[in-house]
């Protein structure tokens, strides 16, 4: 078995144990194995076992490794994690089922324009800044339901929020707030959660977890 699948079967054990831990019924959160740096060689072990849900962050390394990996398999849904810039927006909509990484109103309108050129249905996160990080990106909690009211305005599939929680902090208190903003705007879902954290980000109803290095190994690049 390839180091890969296996990693992925333990994820998927603890993370089968904490909902049982938690008695919590009928809660499946889905893992997207985030392969960022990582090749097709890499990659199609995982399509192989099944798994269907992988994340990238950055739209030119996604062109050159998905296209025919998803021409030759229908069920993958492709996410982009990443910040997603402005001119790189009409390539990212051909590519991607799902953007985590929504943070702006110009943002917005631009994907708003491409997915209506192209008749595309791409499934939407809201970015929220919890930690007022200036090196990170995302809306502050305070703008999120104006921003989302205009997100409605444009049409946008808008299906729930994001963090990046910051690394030197507990993560458990960030995951709690954005459990309680996504609340607050009724969404169904939250991404959040990564391969340090994502046991704790259960606690708090994550529907997405951006598991990388958990699953794939330490980058080398």
């Amino acid at each position: 078995m390839h180091h890969t699948q296996s990693n992925l079967i333990e994820i998927n054990e603890k993370i089968k144990n904490k909902i049982n831990d938690l008695s919590l019924s009928e809660y499946n959160p889905k893992v997207i194995a985030v392969s960022k740096t990582f090749s097709e060689e890499d990659i199609m072990p995982l399509i192989k076992y099944g798994h269907c849900d992988f994340g990238e962050n950055k739209v030119q390394e996604a062109q050159k490794k998905w296209p025919k990996l998803k021409e030759l398999n229908k069920n993958l849904k492709l996410h982009m994690l990443g910040r997603l810039q402005t001119n790189k927006v009409k390539n990212a909509v051909e590519i991607f089922d799902y953007i985590h990484s929504l943070d702006s109103l110009k943002l917005a309108n631009k994907i708003s324009n491409e997915i209506h050129k192209k008749s595309k249905k791409i499934k939407i996160f809201i970015q929220i800044n919890l930690g007022s990080e200036k090196q990170k990106s995302g809306i502050e909690p305070s703008d999120l339901e104006q921003f989302y009211n205009n997100c409605k305005t444009l049409k946008l599939d808008i299906i729930g929020t994001m963090c990046i929680p910051p690394d030197t902090k507990d993560p458990r208190h960030f995951f709690k707030d954005l459990m309680q903003l996504n609340k607050k705007i009724n969404l169904p879902e939250i991404s959040m959660g990564m391969t340090n954290d994502y046991l704790d980000a259960l606690e708090y109803k994550s529907t997405y977890l951006r598991i990388g290095t958990g699953i794939f190994g330490k980058r080398t690049k």
